[in-house]
């Protein structure tokens, strides 16, 4: 792509009336409406402050990087604007910035987009291109330098993938005199600071007379990875990231372990540390991993990392498999449940959705323990998504919530472990994470879900059919009401269940659905408020949590109560107690109306069986409609700083 199409001459600023960095951010993002680059002010501007609220993008030298990718954006452009008094912009090095370059990326930019990006933003570490730009009077003067950099560095890529490719040819590279190092680089929105760092880390390695190869993990995913032997010829290690990435591989390594901006600003240090071994050496275990890299972030904060690390991972399978279900419901009522299309879509949404639980956990234990954790996290998640999986027999999986606690207790299972086993001999490493690791961590995650987490859970169960079965259902809005709350609950787990099981049985020995209209709607508020307030609330939530949330309108609508569970996990007070309102209001109206559903599943594809449709789909829309203002106004905004 030309360099010329991103450095668009009528998105550039040559005089910036700016006195602060609040002013220049708007000024910029003005810009960018007035000449179309954007469509939409307020979403761009409010990722442009998530990305400040990490770190400062003033990344010092007089330069400062504002960028974003968002759906705001209709086409990638960078936009160069030059100060001549200079901005306070809370700059890495405290000094003032003078050149700016705001890089507005669309949400779906395709790699030719971010490669330009990414070779725009590495020429930033040239000082006379930077100090040209400062003198620049014209857009096209600015076009002109940049073209003339981008030869500059194409020629000098092309000169070094001869040099590496003769130290191939003839066999030198493992017998170099040359100190040999690795780094990785990242930043969060991968743009402009991963590349930037790559570049200064590469150049100034060059002029050290030092070997360095660099992976990146940009927007484009991870690019030149390491392999292992790579890793392990090289004297030390730079990370040098404000995101996670793979650290277990460099276990045993001499590693320094900095924020992205060192690597643009302080690259010589890093590279002195790295080839003279006095960085800490890195284990990789959470203990360890914490210690060295400095990691000051509070409880709170790492409880959240690890949620949505389970969450993340997870929500594939909810959307996936819960569209497939949907889809499988919609083709019943046209085909019957007989039919091997319905079977096929039903049963594929329903082998997805049976991996909920097991992903959520497993993933939850691998951002606390890392890769030990997977297998004893995956185990005591499948525990805890099978009825009777404990010495205390159940109707009903202890669900989501037990999975949470499965994933927690996995990941602190295997942190103790290796705190304990750090005694053993150096000639048993080998076997901790192919051998004793596996064994002791799912022997210990597993005797924990099956003598006490699975039981109490049945245990709950139990009590909880015992009360519905001897409620005087007399008072059908009061049971009702019960019912639909208890649809909310859990989402899967023991109250969801004996409330579902409970309209099961009153439908089988009755004839009547009432009760099933009950948890139909109790169980189609939770989704369905989720997608209300994501929709209504878009300043509240992330991107993809939105994205999410528009599946949530199918699912909901569907009966496939799972589609909240992501959310529920991450923000389980706001989502549970709200959802339990709406639910709980849903189910009321079912007995007020006297509504009768005479099917076990199927959400809104069985309008047409219900006594009264309109008050079915009125029942549906009020507790959706509550659960989901309720969310939307109670969950706070994304932080802005």
């Amino acid at each position: 792509m030309d360099l010329k199409q991103l450095l668009s001459k009528d998105a550039m600023i040559m005089d910036l009336k700016a006195t602060n960095k609040e002013e220049a951010i708007d000024e910029m993002i003005n810009k960018y409406y007035e000449v179309g680059v954007i469509n939409d002010k307020e979403i761009y501007k409010e990722d442009i402050l998530k990305r400040e609220a990490q770190s400062s993008t003033g990344i010092g030298d007089g330069i400062a990087m504002p960028h974003a990718r968002d759906k705001a954006v209709q086409r990638a452009t960078v936009l160069f604007a030059k100060s001549e008094k200079g901005i306070d912009y809370d700059s890495l090095d405290g000094k003032p910035a003078y050149l700016f370059f705001m890089i507005a990326a669309p949400d779906g930019a395709d790699n030719l987009h971010l490669q330009a990006l990414a070779s725009l933003s590495s020429l930033l570490i040239n000082p006379t291109l930077v100090e040209n730009l400062k003198k620049a009077q014209t857009p096209d003067e600015v076009q002109n330098l940049f073209d003339s950099a981008m030869k500059d560095k194409e020629e000098k890529e092309r000169l070094e993938e001869e040099k590496e490719q003769a130290k191939k040819d003839s066999a030198s590279e493992n017998n170099s005199d040359k100190p040999y190092i690795v780094a990785v680089t990242a930043c969060p929105t991968g743009i402009a600071h991963t590349y930037m760092a790559e570049a200064a880390l590469k150049e100034t390695a060059e002029k050290m007379g030092v070997d360095i190869k660099v992976e990146t993990n940009g927007s484009e995913g991870v690019k030149h990875l390491l392999t292992s032997d790579e890793i392990s010829r090289a004297a030390g290690v730079i990370v040098a990231a404000d995101k996670k990435v793979d650290m277990p591989r460099f276990d045993g390594k001499h590693l320094v372990n900095r924020p992205v901006s060192d690597g643009i600003n302080k690259p010589e240090e890093l590279i002195q540390l790295a080839i003279d071994q006095k960085a800490p050496i890195f284990h990789s275990d959470s203990a360890a991993t914490e210690e060295d890299s400095g990691d000051t972030k509070s409880f709170g904060s790492k409880i959240y990392a690890d949620l949505m690390n389970g969450i993340s991972n997870m929500l594939p399978f909810v959307v996936g498999g819960g569209i497939l279900m949907a889809i499988s419901f919609l083709v019943e009522r046209f085909v019957g449940s007989e039919s091997q299309w319905f079977i096929f879509f039903n049963n594929v949404g329903n082998y997805a959705f049976s991996f909920l639980i097991p992903v959520l956990a497993a993933y939850i234990a691998v951002s606390i323990g890392d890769r030990p954790a997977l297998l004893p996290g995956f185990v005591g998640g499948y525990m805890a998504s099978l009825a009777a999986a404990s010495v205390v027999k159940s109707d009903s999986p202890a669900g989501f919530l037990g999975g949470l606690l499965a994933g927690f207790i996995a990941g602190l299972v295997i942190v103790w472990l290796k705190k304990v086993l750090k005694v053993l001999p150096n000639s048993l490493d080998g076997l901790k994470t192919i051998l004793i690791y596996p064994v002791l961590g799912l022997l210990i995650t597993g005797a924990i879900m099956y003598f006490a987490i699975d039981p109490v859970f049945a245990v709950i169960n139990k009590a909880i059919t015992a009360f519905l079965n001897n409620m005087d259902t007399g008072n059908a809005i009061i049971l009702g009401t019960l019912l639909g709350a208890m649809m909310s609950i859990d989402m899967g787990g023991p109250f969801n269940k004996a409330a579902y099981t409970f309209a099961i049985g009153s439908f089988t020995a009755t004839n009547s659905g009432t009760l099933m209209a009950a948890v139909m709607v109790g169980g189609m508020v939770p989704p369905l408020a989720i997608a209300i307030a994501t929709t209504f609330w878009k300043n509240k939530f992330t991107e993809s949590e939105r994205q999410a949330g528009i599946s949530n309108y199918v699912l909901g609508l569907s009966f496939i109560t799972e589609g909240a569970i992501p959310f529920a996990a991450g923000d389980p007070l706001r989502v549970i107690v709200s959802c339990v309102i709406g639910s709980a209001i849903g189910g009321g109206l079912t007995q007020l109306w006297k509504i009768n559903v005479p099917a076990p599943h199927g959400g809104i594809f069985v309008l047409p069986l219900a006594n009264h449709p309109a008050l079915y789909l009125a029942a549906v829309v009020i507790g959706a409609v509550v659960s989901g203002v309720i969310y939307g106004i109670w969950k706070p905004a994304l932080a802005k700083k």
